[in-house]
């Protein structure tokens, strides 16, 4: 399977995906221990793929997803975006809205 049948095999696979720096145990930087924050926060059960354990899906999901930063999180096979676009929704409760109605729609 090449890297982008493994990418969305992922995001298919799981509702909601942050695709991170590290773990969500031992963050390896602080917007990926941020949107970890947020995800719980929210009570969201999410799946997670350490970008520094697969070199591949590290650089095809930029081009996949068109988003050049990590962490990126995934709702629903679309991409949301990064920390700041997640930490806007939380205040908004747009995220909240998303994380527990299948239909609301990504923002990204």
């Amino acid at each position: 399977m090449d890297v982008i049948e493994r990418i969305k095999q992922q995001i298919g696979s799981n509702p909601v995906v942050l695709y991170m720096k590290g773990t969500p145990e031992f963050p390896q930087c602080g917007f990926s221990a941020r949107a970890v924050q947020v995800l719980q926060h929210c009570g969201a059960e999410f799946a997670y793929v350490n970008i520094f354990e697969d070199p591949e899906i590290r650089e095809a999901l930029k081009t996949y997803s068109n988003w050049p930063t990590y962490p990126q999180l995934f709702v629903n096979g679309e991409l949301v975006g990064g920390c700041d676009i997640m930490m806007e929704m939380v205040q908004n409760g747009s995220l909240q809205e998303l994380l527990t109605n299948p239909s609301a729609a990504p923002t990204a």
